[in-house]
């Protein structure tokens, strides 16, 4: 159990914070999200790409000539699928 989990705050307390407080409360809020949300797709894309492309037995602790090119390909096609959504969704909020 961490020093944090027995702090318990409600709202009272954190409108008496000072303003500077509660402006670094919301950004280390919005860091943990932003942490949260990448650890996510971390976990999503690992999934996908482990099932699609290794398809032998690990017990070696190598990749065959089949699976590598397929894991890198995988993670490529991910990443510029994210990338395509972000880039969409920054349009859509700036115009």
């Amino acid at each position: 159990m961490d020093a944090l989990s027995n702090i318990n705050l409600n709202a009272a307390d954190l409108q008496s914070l000072p303003d500077r407080d509660k402006a670094e409360l919301q950004q280390f809020l919005k860091n943990e999200t932003q942490k949260s949300t990448i650890q996510q797709a971390i976990h999503s894309l690992t999934d996908v790409c482990f099932r699609k492309c290794i398809t032998g037995k690990i017990s070696s602790g190598t990749l065959d000539k089949t699976e590598e090119p397929c894991m890198r390909n995988c993670v490529d096609r991910f990443m510029d699928a994210n990338n395509s959504i972000l880039k969409q969704l920054e349009s859509m909020r700036t115009g």
